[in-house]
């Protein structure tokens, strides 16, 4: 897990964040400008504020694929902001959403075009999205999440270690078999951050490479990566006519290193 990475990227949303804050508010409030000028021009130091109809869409895949990593229990939230809701018969100011600022929709009632719900309705709700990544940077920080990523991170760690120190003494087998123990308890690890189940009472590494990959969490490339060091794996627990080389297995060893510290 490159973990520092991951602060940057968060960081840099939430900075962006506050931008689009301010641009929205602003839009909504102009009167309010003068009132908050010292701020402004402590975020405005690297420029003017964005438009918020043409950064806002960047800004929110962005938010949401990390929010699909790190924090999962809270992207129904996070997109029910921005979507409108399926049930929704009429508008009203409680089930506006961001998408419908981005349309500018307005919505008016009786001769007079009395005012039910405008694009400031979406003021809150823009702001709520941004308290959920700023929260997730706060749970990104704690030592609660060090504390259990490091521990399984290291443990999985000496694990290859050992495994390398099997292949290289020429026990092939044991080491593909103890490297691909490593990889199905970390896929396992990761479902169940991101809070998948799979029914079969005895999963595999293809079983649990299937599921997160139609869950979108891993791409088609990492899929077939992971597929193909499952192949190895299986190979080395299953005596076939040929055994594995040691190159193959070292490559697993390798493949799985790289994914415990990269998907999680």
């Amino acid at each position: 897990m490159d973990k520092t990475k991951y602060e940057e990227d968060i960081e840099a949303l939430i900075a962006e964040g506050d931008l689009l804050y301010w641009s929205m508010y602003f839009a909504a409030y102009p009167e309010q400008r003068k009132e908050h000028e010292r701020a402004l021009a402590k975020l405005e130091k690297e420029g003017k504020l964005p438009s918020f109809h043409e950064t806002y869409q960047t800004w929110y895949s962005e938010s949401l694929e990390c929010l699909k990593q790190l924090l999962p229990s809270r992207v129904e939230d996070f997109v029910s902001y921005y979507m409108p809701p399926k049930t929704r018969k009429d508008i009203r100011y409680n089930n506006y959403t961001i998408r419908d600022y981005l349309d500018n929709l307005r919505v008016t009632q009786g001769i007079m075009q009395d005012i039910v719900v405008d694009t400031n309705a979406a003021v809150p709700k823009f702001k709520q999205q941004l308290q959920i990544i700023k929260a997730l940077s706060k749970r990104f920080k704690s030592s609660l999440f060090d504390i259990k990523s490091l521990t399984q991170a290291n443990l999985f760690d000496n694990e290859l270690d050992a495994a390398s120190e099997l292949n290289k003494k020429g026990f092939t087998r044991a080491a593909g078999a103890l490297a691909g123990v490593v990889l199905e308890s970390h896929l396992a690890t990761v479902c169940e951050h991101h809070n998948l189940k799979i029914a079969k009472k005895n999963p595999t590494i293809a079983d649990f490479n299937s599921i997160l990959k139609n869950s979108d969490v891993i791409e088609i490339n990492v899929w077939r990566k992971i597929q193909f060091l499952g192949d190895i794996r299986n190979k080395c627990d299953h005596k076939q006519q040929i055994d594995p080389a040691q190159d193959e297995v070292a490559e697993l060893i390798d493949g799985v290193r790289k994914y415990i510290k990269t998907l999680f």
